[in-house]
């Protein structure tokens, strides 16, 4: 491999002001569009040795045939071309947005002579003011519902309207009270147009003005002995409150703003987008992310707002956007958002209070959805189809892998040390199978693994008579998730794997292809997934296996190596946990109801740990003498295992 790149520019070539880039191909598709506020500084990384690129830079760049760039006035200048140049050519190697779905909307039609209120998911009708994302259909069909018992607009359809208009005979749903429009022959299209005008208000920020004027006005019908007109007024009070109710407060209610949560792998992203208005979450999206270019953070939140709001009206712009993390170029984006939007924006990190409350909530719900969508991926039979079969050619293999065996080490400050192993039979997690193993004593990682693959190689040259033995703990007893089988016939370690995955690595690969040669079975596949890159490293070969961020090979290799880190991290828990309740058990005047409570309440080995004798002595029924005691004993226990 070359070291320097055909199409590098000459020294002094590109220039140092702000602009925006493009890597194009042979062909001359474009690869990669990204902006930087000094060309000279952003391209010039690009262009370094190969050898000290990111993998997925590398491909990249040298896929690409030329480079070409665009100087602009400003930054902010840089961002809207960037923008459009990436809706334009859509380049494989930008981050790619997947909508999980598309949300039904509350759509107000402002543009027709008598406005109606309907569901849509058509975002284009021209003139319409939209409220939402709904989650759900039939949440947008309740809110309705209680809001035309306050502001009685309409909701027949345009042909309905038409035809009551001219025979002079209410529509349909008019004739029941469903529809409050001119065609109901009640209020004028003026009068029904400041109706409108009213609903919009209440739903743009839940206007408490409307509760407070139909308060006063209950009030002083029941004054009057008006009791028809106040319970009416009162059902509308109800109405109100039943629609502020389904979306509580979380912030001020003067607060209008844009909250994303965000929660990323090495391959994907996905992305919780909370719409607050007055105070109110009125809307929530999810979108998922691949992503080609290991960026960070900070660039993934710069893309996001700029997907965002791209298109989007200038009334759909609030005043604050929250986000997780400043892109480099925040003032930057806020001076385009406000330029959009006609009045100041301001781009924030939630730092304390509800604001980061709320944003935790966003967080949890991005991590939930970025695990249903891998989960989704994985469990698909199409896609699991295709990702053992681009397995079986990435790797070189004579046949696609059905039976995979994951292993990962995991251990303490090197203590502690156990490894687990998770079997994948046909894409699909076979936990019965699953598998832990303590490794008493080892000089690193290398040769921990060394010692698990040996261990467990040694099974597939048993007669299949045996049952399993020592050496391999059983699931229950050692940290698995399936019952203890004492009476097998076929041992399911007998069962040869096609594939063996290990969590790591060149150095990882090399000492798992050392146990296979001394156990006699170089004939299994072997192959190595490193997390920092998610490289795939093959035995014996100097640079690794590139897999695009795409693939659905990648997709299962990392779910493996996920499975199995979480496999090995649950064992080393439970393993440390036992080993701190015999010592603790070791101590006079501890029982098992004492030292539940201890554990119960540091939540935490490590806590228990730190605590000083004070800390300790808090605890129900732990004395100053009984926690100086413990104390003793743990300060007694690390002092050994540090040696």
């Amino acid at each position: 491999m070359a070291s320097q790149l055909p199409y590098k520019p000459k020294p002094g070539e590109i220039p140092t002001n702000p602009g925006v880039y493009r890597f194009r191909d042979v062909d001359g598709r474009v690869l990669y569009v990204g902006k930087a506020k000094n060309l000279r500084s952003r391209l010039s990384n690009y262009f370094a040795p190969l050898h000290t690129l990111h993998e997925r830079t590398r491909r990249m760049v040298t896929t690409a045939a030329s480079v070409e760039w665009t100087v602009v006035a400003t930054d902010v200048d840089s961002l809207q071309l960037e923008y459009m140049w990436i809706q334009e050519f859509s380049p494989p190697f930008n981050v790619r947005y997947k909508d999980d779905k598309s949300y039904p909307y509350m759509a107000i039609t402002l543009g027709d002579e008598a406005p109606r209120v309907i569901v849509t998911r058509n975002k284009r009708i021209r003139g319409a003011k939209y409220f939402g994302p709904y989650p759900k259909v039939w949440a947008v069909h309740d809110t309705i519902d209680l809001m035309i018992k306050v502001f009685p607009i309409r909701t027949c359809s345009d042909s309905s309207y038409k035809k009551a208009m001219a025979t002079g005979r209410p529509c349909f749903p008019g004739q029941i009270g469903r529809c409050g429009g001119p065609c109901s022959m009640k209020v004028t299209v003026e009068e029904h147009r400041a109706i409108v005008d009213d609903f919009v208000a209440f739903m743009a920020g839940g206007d408490q003005r409307f509760a407070r004027d139909l308060t006063k006005r209950m009030n002083e019908s029941s004054a009057a002995m008006d009791y028809e007109s106040a319970a009416m007024y009162r059902d509308k009070l109800q109405a109100i409150d039943a629609v502020l109710s389904r979306s509580a407060l979380v912030l001020a209610e003067d607060t209008d703003a844009d909250l994303f949560g965000i929660a990323e792998d090495e391959l994907s992203a996905a992305v919780q987008h909370f719409v607050v208005r007055g105070g109110r979450v009125r809307g929530v999206r999810a979108t998922t992310i691949d992503k080609e270019l290991d960026i960070s953070g900070a660039e993934l939140v710069d893309q996001v707002l700029q997907r965002t709001y791209g298109d989007a009206d200038a009334a759909d712009i609030p005043r604050r956007v929250l986000v997780p993390a400043l892109p480099d170029d925040a003032d930057e984006l806020a001076q385009w958002l406000r330029d959009r939007r006609g009045r100041p924006v301001e781009i924030q990190v939630a730092q304390r209070g509800k604001k980061a409350e709320l944003m935790k909530t966003a967080h949890l719900n991005a991590q939930q959805a970025l695990m249903l969508h891998k989960t989704r991926r994985t469990s698909d039979y199409t896609a699991r189809t295709q990702a053992l079969n681009d397995l079986q050619e990435a790797l070189g293999l004579d046949e696609a892998p059905l039976r995979i065996e994951c292993f990962d080490v995991s251990h303490l400050s090197g203590t502690n040390v156990v490894a687990s192993m998770v079997v994948f039979e046909d894409g699909l997690p076979r936990k019965d199978q699953y598998r832990s193993f303590g490794v008493a004593e080892t000089t690193d990682d290398t040769d921990s693994m060394y010692q698990v693959l040996t261990r467990r190689l040694a099974y597939l040259d048993r007669p299949d008579e045996e049952t399993d033995g020592a050496g391999i703990a059983d699931p229950l007893a050692d940290g698995g998730e399936a019952p203890v089988v004492t009476d097998r016939r076929k041992p399911r370690f007998a069962y040869r794997p096609q594939l063996l995955v290990v969590d790591g690595g060149r150095p990882q690969v090399e000492a798992a292809a050392r146990a296979l040669a001394d156990a006699g079975h170089t004939e299994i596949a072997l192959c190595g997934i490193a997390k920092r890159l998610e490289e795939v490293w093959l035995p014996g070969d100097e640079y690794p296996v590139i897999l695009p961020r795409t693939s659905e090979a990648l997709y299962l290799l990392q779910r493996l190596r996920d499975e199995a880190h979480r496999f090995a991290i649950t064992h080393q828990r439970k393993k440390r946990k036992r080993d701190i309740s015999s010592v603790l058990a070791e101590i006079p005047g501890l029982g098992p109801s004492r030292i539940k409570a201890l554990l119960r309440h540091f939540g935490s080995v490590a806590k228990l740990k730190n605590a000083d004798e004070s800390q300790i002595a808090e605890v129900p029924g732990i004395g100053p003498a009984l926690a100086a005691t413990v104390r003793e004993r743990l300060a007694a226990r690390d002092a050994v295992a540090s040696r």
